[in-house]
């Protein structure tokens, strides 16, 4: 008898670590390393969403974390602990990862690119999406485009610059492939994480930055240094965000987990969109109340930008056959969208 209850009671502990491992093995805990402040408009507070939305939906099978820039890891490092595994996701923009892959960062924004319609048809319906996942892949992580957000502001200066050769020996914090287009025209460009770009103007580290739209730049408060404001953002008329998860992690996941994932980041795509065009005017009436001067690019300035924008492109397509592969990817699928642009939108 004593044999015979030792063996149920070994059998049911055996039954309950075998659901308690499957039960395990079934609910994805991810910690969420971000690149941007949980606080800041959009950028980080669409990060914040996200976490909310993934939880909410998944109930028990998934929770997500949102850790702040530095919590984890450094906030430059993200790419490097989310590849590793030292940390399950991250929140970012593929162009601060160009120095890992030249290519990703045409997922992030393009100077002179599409809006943030062509854009999002380009990522989801012309294989831009399953372009950047597979560049990625090569590094163990997966990716995918989870926000979008409005026009950027082209940057702040101390002083009005009454043509792009007053640009010359500036230094200034300047992200992505704009960045090598101010290079050609003398800038001396800095990539500098959001927190650490006040202190930097502040000090005089930096001349001048850009960093985002007016209700972001507006929170950063680079107003209080610099007074000139300059649009439009040539280097960035939308910025795709994204979420990155650790390959072993997303494959561990079934196909419902993996849904609910994609599916939040679609959903964020269209809050960040809607939220950045409702903000802006808002944030520009309150920016010029802190005695800001707006100012725009003349076509002259603009023209001088885009022809150093195209030597810039043509020498990366040069270099890297993975750039050159999706640009002319993204190219091809502009060329067949201005048909409808034309037609479809008004002047």
């Amino acid at each position: 008898m004593k044999k015979l209850i030792y063996s149920a009671v070994a059998g049911a502990v055996m039954a309950m670590t075998s659901v308690t491992g499957a039960n395990a093995a079934e609910n994805a805990r991810l910690k969420m390393g971000s690149t941007f402040p949980g606080g800041l408009v959009q950028l980080g507070t669409l990060g914040k969403e996200l976490e909310a939305n993934i939880n909410a939906m998944a109930g028990d099978r998934i929770k997500v974390k949102f850790y702040e820039p530095g919590a984890l890891v450094p906030a430059l490092e993200l790419f490097d602990a989310v590849k590793s595994g030292a940390v399950d996701a991250g929140w970012s923009a593929p162009g601060y990862w160009q120095g890992k892959e030249p290519a990703v960062t045409l997922f992030t924004t393009v100077p002179f690119g599409p809006s943030a319609g062509e854009y999002l048809g380009w990522m989801y319906y012309g294989g831009g999406e399953e372009m950047m996942q597979e560049l990625y892949a090569r590094h163990n992580i997966h990716t995918m485009v989870c926000g979008i957000i409005a026009p950027e502001a082209s940057g702040w200066f101390r002083k009005p610059i009454d043509s792009v050769a007053d640009l010359k020996g500036l230094k200034m914090r300047f992200f992505g492939l704009g960045a090598k287009v101010m290079q050609k025209l003398g800038v001396d460009t800095q990539l500098l994480a959001a927190a650490d770009i006040y202190p930097a103007l502040e000090r005089g580290t930096i001349d001048a930055t850009e960093f985002s739209m007016p209700a972001i730049d507006l929170k950063l408060g680079f107003y209080q240094i610099a007074k000139h404001y300059y649009f439009p953002g040539w280097h960035q008329q939308s910025t795709l965000l994204e979420m990155m998860i650790n390959m072993d992690k997303w494959n561990a996941m079934d196909a419902q987990q993996q849904k609910i994932i994609t599916t939040a980041c679609r959903a964020n795509v269209a809050t960040g969109l809607a939220e950045g065009e409702a903000l802006q005017a808002k944030a520009l009436k309150e920016l010029v109340g802190h005695g800001v001067t707006l100012h725009k690019w003349s076509d002259e300035d603009l023209a001088v930008f885009e022809e150093k924008w195209n030597e810039v492109a043509a020498e990366q397509a040069a270099k890297n056959e993975d750039f050159a592969r999706i640009w002319k990817s993204m190219q091809d699928y502009r060329e067949e969208y201005k048909l409808w642009k034309n037609y479809g939108f008004l002047k």
